[in-house]
């Protein structure tokens, strides 16, 4: 949860007395000024500092078949497009949501003038809108109706639209984080029902001894596992949040160590369906990271927009899937060590045995 505080009922409730059109202008312009342009500056560092590894493992050092290639960098060009995108209507989506009054206060910057500015909120609905968009528009580039890949790429799709819902309807009516907890298991179920890939784990050898078997099969417990797996990676980029540009921030960190790990799997793999399973994970993570590096450059201190539990949601969900039906969703929880660590520090805040205030701030 960004570290903000909402506008209270009493700011945004019309009163009985409706002012002549010449005075709602003259007051809309003075509240609602035009956020602060993007930190062009910042996407361009990430996108020099990426690209050498990028197009490293894609050329030189990774075999990668001519049909593979060609379907990874159709995705990575209408991900570009999408990021010019995402850039372009996050501006227009802020001057709709200030006037709905979904704004806050960044309270991280409390008896300073920014903070006194109104930030408009919940700005990750842009990024979800266009991310679900390129996914839908790649599916006429690499998927054909009788594909076996094609039942679980809708169905990641469902549970990413499902989160995006949910989290946009927290940002609006608050939701109790209790209820939080429920809701990425319910938006995991098209996933998990869709999912077609193995339920094994392979033993470590000192223990190979005690089990019987080099490789077990948990079964349902395996799918159980993955379930459980949605609601942490969803809720853990919501709780690790406070700073400006910090959720976007760690999701642009993670989303291009997967995008690494794939490539490289893919190099070193010669099974086919291997190497589809993480092409597939690559589908999905490159329309993320360039959405999500176009909402950092206006999310980035000082912040212009607030990105809201849509983003948060929509983000862990993604990730979440890519994980799962890539089937690395072991290797998955490794890049979420640092959100691992935050979580275990906050269970004793959210289990209730240590006062947790709304926002975790010193005051």
């Amino acid at each position: 949860m960004t570290a903000r505080k909402r506008a209270s009922a009493a700011t945004t409730t019309a009163t009985d007395t409706k002012p002549s059109p010449s005075q709602t202008q003259e007051t809309t312009a003075q509240i609602d000024p035009p956020i602060a342009p993007p930190k062009k500056y910042l996407s361009f560092k990430f996108c020099i500092f990426f690209s050498i590894p990028y197009f490293y493992l894609l050329y030189q050092h990774s075999k990668i078949e001519q049909e593979l290639k060609r379907s990874i960098l159709i995705n990575a060009a209408l991900s570009v497009a999408g990021f010019f995108l995402t850039q372009r209507m996050i501006p227009v989506a802020s001057r709709y949501v200030l006037k709905r009054g979904l704004f806050g206060f960044d309270i991280n910057k409390k008896g300073t003038p920014q903070g006194t500015v109104k930030v408009p909120e919940s700005l990750g609905i842009v990024v979800g809108i266009v991310f679900l968009v390129l996914a839908i528009l790649f599916q006429y580039f690499n998927f054909t109706a009788d594909s076996n890949w094609l039942v679980e790429y809708n169905a990641a799709l469902a549970s990413i639209c499902f989160m995006i819902l949910l989290g946009f309807v927290d940002d609006v009516l608050d939701v109790p984080w209790r209820v939080k907890l429920l809701l990425p298991s319910i938006a995991a179920l098209p996933l998990l029902m869709a999912y077609a890939g193995h339920t094994t784990i392979i033993i470590p050898k000192p223990l190979v001894s005690y089990v019987g078997q080099e490789v077990l099969d948990l079964g349902w417990v395996y799918k159980l596992y993955m379930g459980l797996l949605a609601v942490f990676c969803t809720n853990s980029i919501n709780i690790h949040a406070g700073l400006n540009g910090l959720e976007v921030g760690q999701t642009v960190v993670i989303a291009s160590a997967i995008l690494i790990h794939n490539l490289m799997q893919i190099g070193a793999s010669s099974d086919p369906e291997y190497k589809q399973a993480h092409a597939f994970s690559i589908y999905l993570v490159q329309p993320l990271l360039a959405t999500s590096l176009a909402l950092l450059s206006y999310n980035w201190y000082p912040s212009s927009v607030f990105v809201g539990d849509t983003y948060t949601y929509f983000a862990g969900m993604t990730m979440a899937v890519v994980g799962i039906l890539g089937h690395y969703s072991e290797t998955l929880l490794i890049f979420f060590l640092p959100q691992v660590l935050n979580f275990l520090l906050s269970l004793p805040q959210l289990s209730g045995y240590v006062k947790c205030p709304r926002h975790r701030l010193p005051r």
